[in-house]
């Protein structure tokens, strides 16, 4: 748990940074409504006047891991940081409800596409658990075909193709 104020209206607030989904750029003040604006650390974006002010959250295992989506005429790069829990990725739009929501043009990438299970296993270390999350145009994990229900530890350096876009995992 991080304390913060909200900068309109002074409010003193408590955020568990765990459950700040990676997607979101700012969160409405329960007192006043007025959007608190929120970078993870990794992620900051340079602030000018008209800006309003940003609450930097360090995710507590902000550490266990990384997706790169390398760019393509379709997709422009991206990065991801994963985090202990079930996370889904796939191609953004309103209808998705992935957690690692991709930009891109990319048809054959469904709207939730895979599934990466993050484990703490103690220690600081985390596993990570890959598996096709039946879509239409399967899933690539290092050049072969996951097959339905087949689930693979992600190890640092993997490819990860869904659709026609090229996924790198790092640990």
């Amino acid at each position: 748990m991080i304390s913060i104020k909200c900068p309109y209206c002074k409010v003193g607030l408590k955020i568990d940074e765990t459950k700040i989904p990676s997607t979101i750029d700012s969160f409405k003040c329960p007192k006043c409504t007025k959007p608190i604006a929120v970078s993870l650390l990794g992620q900051l974006r340079s602030l000018n006047k008209t800006e309003t002010p940003t609450v930097v959250v360090k995710h507590r295992n902000a550490t266990s891991g990384t997706i790169t989506v390398l760019p393509n005429s379709d997709t422009p790069a991206q990065t991801f940081l994963l985090h202990e829990g079930i996370l889904i990725a796939g191609r953004k739009s309103e209808a998705s409800k992935a957690t690692i929501g991709i930009v891109t043009m990319d048809k054959c990438m469904s709207r939730e596409h895979i599934k990466i299970e993050v484990k703490h296993e103690g220690g600081g270390v985390y596993k990570h658990f890959l598996s096709d999350n039946n879509s239409k145009n399967k899933t690539l994990y290092n050049n072969t075909c996951l097959e339905n229900g087949e689930v693979v530890v992600l190890k640092d350096n993997d490819e990860i193709v869904i659709g026609k876009t090229i996924l790198r995992f790092n640990e």
